[in-house]
């Protein structure tokens, strides 16, 4: 096996252990953000009210962008989600850490 093969299926391997778990954000960090026909970036500051999650969305390179801001205590959590219910994702807050991960499929 060539060293370009080891270094491509190492590649792989971590980025499907990765796509299992949650991804920890630092402040400012910019993490993309897919929902199917809407994708946007999210990224938080650090506030003396909480942690300020922004996320900025758009359907498509036509769509108009949406920018929407939560502050998160400490447990809290938002989930985003289009009309296509498979795709939702969720963004939390583990003490000073902010997570994003896929979401359960969400219900009305």
């Amino acid at each position: 096996m060539s060293i370009r093969n080891i270094l491509f299926a190492a590649a792989f391997t971590l980025a499907t252990v990765g796509a299992a778990h949650a991804d920890g954000l630092r402040p400012i960090e910019a993490k993309s953000i897919d929902l199917g026909d809407v994708s946007g970036v999210a990224y938080y500051t650090v506030e003396r009210d909480g942690l300020h999650v922004v996320t900025t969305l758009a359907q498509g390179e036509a769509g108009t962008p949406i920018r929407v801001v939560s502050v998160l205590a400490p447990g809290q959590s938002v989930i985003l989600s289009t009309s296509n219910q498979a795709t939702a994702l969720e963004i939390s807050r583990k003490g000073d850490s902010v997570l994003v991960r896929k979401a359960a499929t969400v219900t009305n």
